[in-house]
């Protein structure tokens, strides 16, 4: 049908093939994502703007590897993921100001004045609770909830079993109701 999309994994194969303009049309499909998630691991948007380009760079020219039979998106992050990792270890930053822009607040009608600081110090109070969690805890609180991944996407991009998914997301819950309780 003219004026559709093409699906996911048409774009892939074209891609392959090495039609440029269906991987532009991935590029732009999966670049907020892509940005926002080496945001989150890296909390510089100077840094994810770099991770997130490499990662599209390594994914194109990574795309022979790529199994058909696997969904785009997972792939695409790991490798974003890793590029945003490998920014964050050499610069050895925190991710606070990512986890802030990754909370912001939703709906049509604007928040009260009330209601916006009660929130803000919700968030803050929270958003310094996820900065206690270990790292391994924070990248896949990050990933599944202010992401909104599913457990097998998380899985996927941070190349882990989604077994440890679960833990890992099960201890840091615990770890973040406790440190909750105590503010």
């Amino acid at each position: 049908m003219e004026g559709r999309p093409l699906a996911e994994r048409q774009l892939v194969e074209r891609a392959r093939r090495g039609d440029r303009a269906a991987y532009e049309e991935l590029v732009l499909a999966y670049g907020t994502v892509a940005f926002r998630t080496a945001y989150l691991l890296t909390g510089r948007a100077e840094d994810a703007e770099e991770a997130a380009q490499d990662g599209f760079v390594k994914a194109w020219r990574s795309l022979a590897r790529f199994r058909l039979d696997e969904p785009f998106r997972p792939w695409l992050l790991r490798i974003v993921a890793n590029e945003a990792k490998n920014r964050r270890r050499s610069a050895a930053r925190r991710t606070r100001l990512a986890l802030e822009q990754a909370m912001e607040f939703s709906g049509d009608a604007a928040p009260s004045p009330e209601d916006l600081t009660v929130a803000t110090e919700r968030r803050e109070r929270l958003l310094a609770a996820v900065e206690q969690l270990p790292e391994a805890q924070r990248d896949v609180v990050v990933c599944r909830y202010l992401l909104e991944l599913s457990e097998r996407e998380t899985a996927a991009v941070l190349e882990m079993p989604e077994g440890t998914v679960k833990s890992r997301l099960s201890r840091a819950l615990e770890q973040l109701e406790t440190v909750l309780e105590g503010v």
